[in-house]
C-alpha cells in the first residue's frame, strides 16, 4: 500500500492568488520540468540503444547468431509496445515525477544486469524486462505536456521535447562505443546504466505533477487559451470512460494509431537499413555507410522542431495540416533516394537528411494530436495506446520487411516504404481540419448555426 501512495497523482493544493507570483512560478515551473523531461528522455535511450550498439560484440564474443539478436529486438519491441499503452493507463492515474524517474532508475539496472551474464535466455529475461520499464518513459511526458503548455503552443514545446530523441539516438553510439572498445562490451553496457540510475534521480528531484499540486491555475487559465471543450478538460473521468469513450470508441484515435504504424514503419526501416543499403548498392565503406544514421537523426531534431512551430503559428494549433504535408512529402524523398545514381555521397546524405526531416515531424505532432482529441485527463493511454500500435510498425520494419527485401530485394524495399508512405497521407488527410474531437464538446460550448437571411 506504501508502494501504491508513493506512486499517487500530487493532491491539488489551494490555488495562489497573487497574479505576480503565477506568472513567476509558471515561468520557473515550466522550464524546470521542460528541462528534467528533456534530460529524463534523452537517456531512456541510452538505456534502450546500448543493444544495438554492441551487437556486433556478442556475435564475435559470445557466439550468437543474427537468430539470436533477433529474438531479443523482436521481444524487446513486443514488451516496449504494449507497456506504453498499459503504462499509459497507470500514468494518468500517478505522478509523472515519480513514474518517468523510477522507469529511468530500473532500465538503468537492467543493463547493468545484462552486461553481467552470458545466457540468451537470461539476456532475453533481462532485455525483455528493459523494454517493459522503457514504456514508462514517454506516457509520463505527454501528461506533463498537456497539463503545463496550453494548446496554441504545445505542438512547440512538444517539437523541442521531441528533439530528445535524435540527440540521445545520436550520442549513445559514441559513449557505448569507446566505452566498449576500451573496456569490453559489458562496459558497452555498465556505463549507459550507471548514467541513467544518476539521472534518474535527477529526473525525481526536478519534475512535479500537474500545475494544481503547486498551487497554480490550469495551464489554460493561465494563458488564456481554452479549448472548444473547456469544461470536458477539468472534469475528473472514470477507468472506463478514459479506456472506452476517449481511446477505445475515439475514431480520431484508430486513425491516428493505424497512421503511426506506417510512420514508424518508416522510420525503423531507415533507422535499422539505410547504412545497409548505402554498403550494397552505392558501395560506401562502413564509417561512411554508418553516418547516415546521423543525418537521419539531426534530420529528425530539426523536422521535429519545424513541425511543431509551423503547427502551432501557421495553423494556429491544428496539427493535421503539417502531420498530411510531411508524410506527402516524404513519399518524394523516398522515390529520390531510390533513383538517384551511385557515387553521390553528399545528395545521399542530404535525402536521408530530409526524409528524417519529414517523418520526424508526423511521429510527434501524432501524438500530440492524439493527446488533445482525446481528454486532457487521459494524455498518456492515449499516446500510449497509437504508440503501441506504432511498434507493430517498428517490428514489422524488422524481419517482415526482410523477407520482402530478400524476394523483391531493394526496390521491394523502397516500394513497399512508399505505399507506406501513400496510406498514411489519406489517414491523416480527413484531419486537416480537426483541432479537438467535436465529439467531446458540450452541446452550450458549440458555436451556433449561422442564420441565412432570405433575400
Amino acid at each position: 500500500m506504501k508502494l501504491l501512495k508513493f506512486f499517487k497523482s500530487a493532491a491539488a493544493v489551494p490555488e495562489i492568488q497573487d497574479p505576480k507570483v503565477v506568472d513567476s512560478s509558471y515561468k520557473y515551473w515550466r522550464w524546470r520540468i521542460f528541462i528534467g523531461m528533456y534530460v529524463g528522455y534523452v537517456f531512456y535511450y541510452f538505456s534502450r540503444k546500448s543493444y544495438t550498439c554492441i551487437m556486433p560484440l556478442l556475435i564475435q564474443e559470445l557466439g550468437m547468431t543474427k537468430s539470436d539478436l533477433g529474438i531479443l529486438a523482436s521481444l524487446f519491441a513486443i514488451a516496449y509496445g504494449g507497456s506504453k499503452f498499459l503504462s499509459g493507463v497507470l500514468s494518468d492515474r500517478a505522478n509523472p515525477r515519480v513514474f518517468m524517474s523510477i522507469g529511468l532508475i530500473l532500465t538503468g539496472v537492467l543493463n547493468i544486469l545484462f552486461g553481467m551474464t552470458s545466457s540468451l535466455m537470461w539476456l532475453a529475461v533481462f532485455w525483455g524486462l528493459n523494454g517493459l520499464f522503457q514504456g514508462w518513459g514517454w506516457p509520463p511526458c505527454a501528461k506533463l505536456l498537456t497539463n503545463w503548455y496550453s494548446q496554441k503552443e504545445r505542438g512547440t514545446w512538444w517539437g523541442l521535447w521531441n528533439s530528445s530523441h535524435n540527440v540521445g539516438g545520436a550520442v549513445i553510439p559514441l559513449v557505448v562505443g569507446v566505452s566498449a572498445q576500451m573496456m569490453g562490451w559489458r562496459f558497452g553496457m555498465y556505463v549507459p546504466g550507471v548514467l541513467c540510475i544518476g539521472v534518474g534521480l535527477f529526473v525525481l528531484f526536478t519534475l512535479r505533477d500537474t500545475p494544481a499540486s503547486l498551487g497554480l491555475p490550469p495551464v489554460e487559465k493561465f494563458k488564456n487559451d481554452y479549448p472548444p471543450n473547456k469544461q470536458l478538460r477539468e472534469e475528473e473521468i472514470s477507468l472506463k470512460d478514459l479506456l472506452f469513450k476517449y481511446i477505445l470508441n475515439n475514431r480520431y484515435m484508430w486513425l491516428l494509431g493505424i497512421a503511426y504504424f506506417f510512420v514508424y514503419l518508416i522510420r525503423g526501416a531507415f533507422n535499422d537499413w539505410s547504412p545497409l543499403f548505402l554498403i550494397e548498392t552505392r558501395g560506401y565503406q562502413l564509417v561512411a555507410a554508418n553516418a547516415a544514421i546521423l543525418w537521419f537523426e539531426m534530420g529528425g531534431l530539426v523536422g521535429s522542431l519545424v513541425a511543431g512551430w509551423a503547427s502551432d503559428k501557421i495553423f494556429k494549433g491544428r496539427r493535421g495540416p503539417i502531420n498530411t504535408l510531411f508524410a506527402l512529402a516524404v513519399i518524394g524523398a523516398i522515390v529520390a533516394l531510390w533513383k538517384i545514381p551511385a557515387g553521390m555521397l553528399y545528395l545521399d546524405y542530404f535525402l536521408i537528411f530530409t526524409i528524417g526531416f519529414l517523418i520526424f515531424g508526423p511521429q510527434m505532432l501524432i501524438g500530440v494530436a492524439a493527446a488533445e482529441l482525446s481528454h486532457k485527463k487521459a494524455a498518456g493511454a492515449a499516446t500510449g495506446f497509437i504508440g503501441f500500435i506504432a511498434y507493430l510498425g517498428i517490428a514489422t520494419s524488422g524481419y517482415p520487411l526482410t523477407k520482402i527485401m530478400e524476394v523483391a530485394g531493394w526496390n521491394g524495399f523502397f516500394i513497399t516504404l512508399g505505399i507506406c508512405g501513400v496510406v498514411s497521407v489519406l489517414l491523416l488527410m480527413p484531419m486537416w481540419s480537426i483541432k479537438s474531437n467535436p465529439k467531446f464538446i458540450p452541446e452550450e460550448e458549440k458555436p451556433a448555426e449561422p442564420v441565412i437571411e432570405a433575400s
